[in-house]
């Protein structure tokens, strides 16, 4: 074996040298774009991961058989490995498969899919760890390739490793970025930081002379260390506050960091601040750049005192007082700055990733089954171009197609995943590759609600249906009042309730839509017509019959079997007209007695009449009108549908004067769903003769619709 792991066990090594002997003989005549072997890739990533970030030998291994498997597959679960080894390699070829299409564009979208594929969540670091060889080993690149790899380290993986805490890595890939996106900066920054290093350290021998007394006598052991700033961060602060390299105060900080034997949090926090007292009484402090995150450390777990003073050559040097666990923590990664940079990001993604941090601190703690799963409320599909969109778990072909565009969606007849072709509820997993298939007359149904689960799709289903209920609606509408009129029948408001109850349609959109579609044929509503009319009467001629037996069996006289009335009161009885009906002088009406009103007077065609007349025929009373109408009126109420044309208006109200009647009551509302007024109005009339002739004359009014009696 030529590259040692000495730091493993036997064990460990022995698992290594199985793995990177088939990676050797898979990669024998696979070179790299210098000409070298290929293996020597996996060798250096192999390094970085043992050497710079300490995994154990299971993820070494899974680095060789990644690199083994990438450009052919074969059987590797032959070596016996561990589990989680298949696991891991399983993460990296998927991760290898994406080729980002605008990574700009869709970085963020681009860095879940990422961890979404690393279902061991060391998978994510590995792929860091190669991702900086390839880095280190830019300049072997095309000129093309290394342009696509350094798009993609800045908006891929420099915001990975920041948020998994590997600091070391990360300002590594971001110093390498700007040495080939910006050259001529990086060449400037980094040399200027190389002849000002002197200065630095002469500054900092300066700044600490005064204070070393104060701090021997109160007892405090320290180390000073210079942090400067990378030559990336440097630049990013020079182009977001527009100043040279001089105008950026923080390019080195002066660290204090405190021996502090145990962890005596309070006892570090006092340290902290008593070396704060001491740099303060002997340097003139900035108080507005006082950042205490000892007292309040932040959400991440950071911990430190940060404070701006100005020292004797009027420079101003930015101080930081921390405890060597506090700088343990800082530097080793644990406490992420993305949480305070103000990065956007899920909660469950941030907790997942603190989990890593968690494994990468305590390695060999976790079983692979104790390892913690990424989210899993997302799938990451792509287009035939390789557009990356990103839908719930348990999204459909249909909930792709909408994603895309309405228009497509209502089209979809069926998709294609990964070149198989799928019906349209077909649900989908992350990486697959999705081609939506139309059809020319595909129309949504509601069927098509049970397969989706996005709001966007069920939104837009749901429009389309409407849409295409409310054409047929009024093609419906337009037929049945067609033929209607050729048979010269009523379908009253009351009526039509029944039928739509008994055929299962809850809107009269609905219903008129099925007319429209055919599911329901016009001939099957004038049966229903002439069925009712003729139930009705058969109700009426049973009613008035036994009516007639019961006057007979209690030997009462025909005086009193049939009142005369009129729009007065007669003879002193107490009656009413129904409010359900109204009935007009003229009209064919009936009695009723009540428990407490009377008799009530109700049309023959009152929607109750059947009702009243089949469940209580004994408390029926046949009336007729005097032979002439009095001077009393009645009143009626009527509801005309119109067209939207605010002339109508007019018109309705210039018929009601032009006859003997006088108007109650006046109301409008605009159904804009189906382009029409509804109006109400109450009218007091003196005969059905009377009313007769308004209703005809509104009906024959033009725009106007539909005039029933109500």
């Amino acid at each position: 074996m030529d590259v040692q792991f000495e730091n493993y066990s036997p064990e460990g090594q022995e698992m290594i040298a199985k793995a990177r002997d088939f990676a050797v003989a898979s990669l024998s005549d696979r070179v790299r774009f210098d000409g070298s072997p290929f293996i020597a890739h996996a060798d250096a990533v192999a390094r970085i991961v043992a050497d710079e970030i300490g995994l154990p030998p299971e993820c070494i291994a899974a680095v060789y058989l990644h690199e083994a498997v990438r450009f052919e597959a074969q059987d590797i679960r032959s070596l016996a490995l561990d589990e989680s080894v298949y696991k891991m390699v399983d993460g990296l070829n998927k991760i290898a498969t994406i080729k980002p299409k605008d990574t700009r564009l869709e970085a963020e979208n681009y860095k879940k899919l990422i961890i979404q594929y690393s279902s061991d969540p060391r998978v994510t670091v590995l792929k860091l760890a190669d991702r900086l060889e390839v880095m280190r080993s830019l300049s072997m690149f095309p000129k093309s390739s290394r342009e696509n790899k350094v798009l993609e380290t800045l908006m891929l993986y420099i915001p990975l490793a920041h948020q998994l805490g590997l600091y070391n890595m990360k300002r590594e890939m971001e110093d390498i970025y700007l040495s080939y996106a910006e050259p001529e900066q990086y060449r400037l920054i980094t040399n200027k930081l190389k002849a000002s290093q002197k200065d630095r350290e002469q500054l900092m021998m300066e700044f600490i002379e005064p204070l070393k007394l104060k701090l021997s006598e109160a007892g405090i052991k320290y180390k000073l260390k210079i942090r400067t700033k990378a030559a990336y961060s440097i630049w990013a602060k020079m182009v977001k506050q527009k100043v040279p390299f001089e105008g950026v105060f923080d390019v080195f900080a002066i660290r204090f960091i405190i021996d502090c034997d145990g962890e005596d949090h309070k006892l570090e926090k006092d340290l902290c601040w008593q070396v704060y007292s001491f740099v303060t009484e002997e340097y003139e402090p900035d108080t507005k750049r006082l950042r205490d995150w000892v007292t309040n450390p932040k959400p991440n777990g950071y911990e430190s005192l940060h404070i701006t003073v100005k020292n004797r050559r009027g420079a101003y040097v930015e101080v930081q007082i921390r405890t060597k666990r506090m700088d343990d923590m800082a530097e080793n990664g644990f406490a992420s700055h993305w949480a305070y940079k103000g990065i956007k990001r899920e909660e469950s993604m941030d907790k997942w990733l603190g989990a890593v941090r968690y494994a990468l601190e305590h390695p060999g703690n976790e079983s692979p089954d104790e390892l913690p799963q990424p989210p899993s409320k997302e799938i990451f599909v792509f287009t035939p171009t390789g557009e990356l969109k990103i839908l719930p778990a348990g999204a459909s072909v249909l909930d792709f197609a909408f994603s895309i565009h309405s228009g497509l969606g209502c089209r979809c007849t069926g998709g294609k995943v990964n070149g198989k072709a799928v019906p349209i509820k077909e649900k989908l997993s992350t990486g697959d590759v999705v081609e939506i298939l139309t059809g020319k007359n595909q129309r949504p149904n509601q069927d098509w609600l049970g397969w989706v689960i996005t709001s966007k799709a069920r939104t837009k289903i749901k429009q389309a249906i409407n849409e295409g209920e409310l054409k047929l609606a009024a093609a419906g509408r337009e037929l049945l009042e067609r033929r209607l009129k050729n048979w010269r029948l009523e379908f009253p408001d009351e009526m039509r309730t029944e039928m739509m109850k008994l055929k299962r349609f809850t809107s009269v959109n609905a219903f008129l839509a099925a007319i429209g579609s055919g599911e329901i044929d016009v001939n099957e509503i004038k049966e229903y017509i002439l069925g009712e009319a003729e139930r009705h009467a058969q109700t009426l001629q049973a009613a008035q019959a036994q009516e007639t037996a019961r006057h007979f069996q209690d030997g009462g006289s025909s005086k009193d079997d049939i009142l005369v009335i009129n729009a007065k009161d007669l003879r002193g009885l107490d009656y009413r007209m129904a409010r359900c009906c109204n009935p007009v002088f003229g009209d064919d009406v009936f009695g009723f007695v009540t428990r407490d009103s009377g008799i009530k007077i109700h049309r023959i065609t009152c929607p109750n009449a059947a009702r009243l007349l089949e469940l209580y025929p004994y408390r029926v009373q046949k009336v007729r009108w005097a032979d002439s109408p009095s001077s009393g009126s009645f009143q009626v109420a009527l509801k005309v549908v119109a067209g939207l044309e605010s002339s109508v208006l007019n018109k309705i109200m210039e018929i009601v004067g032009s006859f003997k009647v006088s108007l109650r009551s006046f109301n409008v509302s605009e159904n804009r769903r189906n382009g029409t007024y509804e109006i109400s109005l109450k009218i007091s009339v003196p005969s059905n003769l009377e009313l007769d002739k308004v209703v005809s004359q509104i009906k024959a009014a033009r725009h106007v619709i539909k005039v029933s009696r109500v």
